[in-house]
């Protein structure tokens, strides 16, 4: 159903990308909005015409608008935001920094990001800390009750990612933020595709750590990411890097590393890049998250419906709340194959292989999938569009058993 008073006509105005492709990739990289690719030229423009070091000058209000409009976003303080190349990078300048040593122990989902898995084994080979995966609940999201039983006094660490990169499941992070503060237990939240997708609290959550893109739902620029830091952990963590941008040099033989979120950041960065995130987050701001929350959540019912119905079509979604990523595959295509011949026909979909969730993946037999990812630009007639388009392009290769 769509989503009373929302400005449709608006929204896709504003998104010069909608005239050319039905853009249902936003899980990859949504389509810039208008105002902020127009903000982000001029922005570049400048440096180009004025200088790098001047622009940023000039602009540095700008760049200052970036953490206030973060901590709106999350329902932070200003100081705790720290700008980062991307979700990666933010992610890791916190798990790096934790004091992890040898049977201490790092919780996390058997649904997680295959290079924070990557990043656990390592600190893992590195200091001997244990790696512990939480089973699955009868939904296919994170166990909670396992998660609570799991925990002792070796637990450092909670981790785990807030939507799956491979799936459309939306994991209980709230509750495992109730968990995680029960026990004093640190918890770190991915939030790369709920970031812009929808609302965030970072209280609510009871998270301490969280990471997040800004070329996915919050409709920002590649190349920039975020990082929030509860007060709490900023000057007990200290950065994997430093440079004098987040540390000073006092003398010959003494630093001294600032007492704010900016003491992951590095002294250069993509000044046009953090600035065009503040506006995009501005942007999402001022359209309301929980109005477009609602736009996306009418979308994806009506594509998991459509392409539900569809003869050998699986719908590989878990989870007992969903969002807008939809994965499917059939029993004659391969993904690659659909989302080229999907491509072909003028829409943008991704193939989300093993790499993303290897454990999931592994434990259910797949091998890869269509991502369909809607977002709030996105119409219903797309997605009546886009069913039938796979309904065309596997007609007659359903395999049977």
């Amino acid at each position: 159903m769509p989503v009373p008073c929302f400005d449709i006509v608006r929204a896709r105005r504003e998104t010069r990308g909608c005239e050319d492709v039905v853009h249902f990739n936003n899980a990859g990289a949504s389509l810039t909005p208008a105002p902020v690719a127009d903000y982000l030229y001029e922005f570049l423009r400048d440096e180009e015409v004025t200088g790098g070091y001047e622009t940023a000058a000039a602009r540095q209000n700008e760049l200052e608008n970036f953490y206030a409009a973060t901590a709106r976003l999350l329902g932070a303080a200003a100081d705790e935001i720290a700008f980062v190349e991307n979700a990666t990078r933010a992610w890791d300048m916190v798990f790096y920094a934790l004091p992890l040593g040898p049977g201490d122990r790092i919780l996390t989902t058997v649904a997680e990001y295959g290079s924070n898995l990557i990043a656990y084994l390592h600190r893992a080979r590195q200091c001997g800390a244990e790696l512990v995966i939480i089973p699955n609940d009868a939904h296919g999201q994170i166990d909670t009750e396992a998660l609570e039983r799991t925990i002792d006094g070796r637990t450092k660490l909670i981790s785990i990612s807030h939507i799956p990169t491979g799936g459309g499941l939306v994991n209980p992070a709230a509750e495992v933020g109730r968990i995680a503060r029960a026990y004093g237990v640190a918890y770190l939240l991915d939030a790369c595709q709920s970031a812009g997708q929808m609302p965030l609290d970072v209280e609510a959550l009871g998270c301490d750590f969280l990471s997040a893109t800004g070329r996915k739902y919050l409709r920002g620029p590649r190349g920039t990411g975020l990082l929030y830091v509860r007060r709490a952990w900023i000057t007990r963590l200290d950065p994997p890097l430093l440079d004098q941008f987040a540390a000073e040099l006092i003398d010959g033989q003494t630093y001294r590393v600032r007492d704010d979120a900016r003491r992951f950041e590095n002294w250069e960065r993509y000044f046009a890049g953090q600035a065009a995130l503040g506006r995009a987050v501005d942007y999402a701001m001022a359209w309301g998250l929980e109005t477009t929350w609602g736009r996306v959540q009418a979308l994806f019912r009506a594509l998991r419906a459509g392409l539900a119905a569809l003869p050998g079509i699986e719908v590989t979604d878990e989870g007992l709340e969903k969002c807008g990523i939809v994965t499917f595959r059939h029993t004659g295509q391969g993904a690659s194959e659909i989302k080229q011949a999907m491509g072909e026909a003028g829409f943008n979909v991704s193939v989300s292989s093993g790499s993303g969730m290897k454990l999931s993946y592994l434990a259910r037999g797949l091998d890869a999938v269509v991502r369909a990812s809607v977002h709030y630009y996105n119409t219903d007639e797309e997605v009546e569009r886009f069913v039938a388009q796979v309904r065309e392009i596997t007609r007659g290769s359903v395999i049977t058993k």
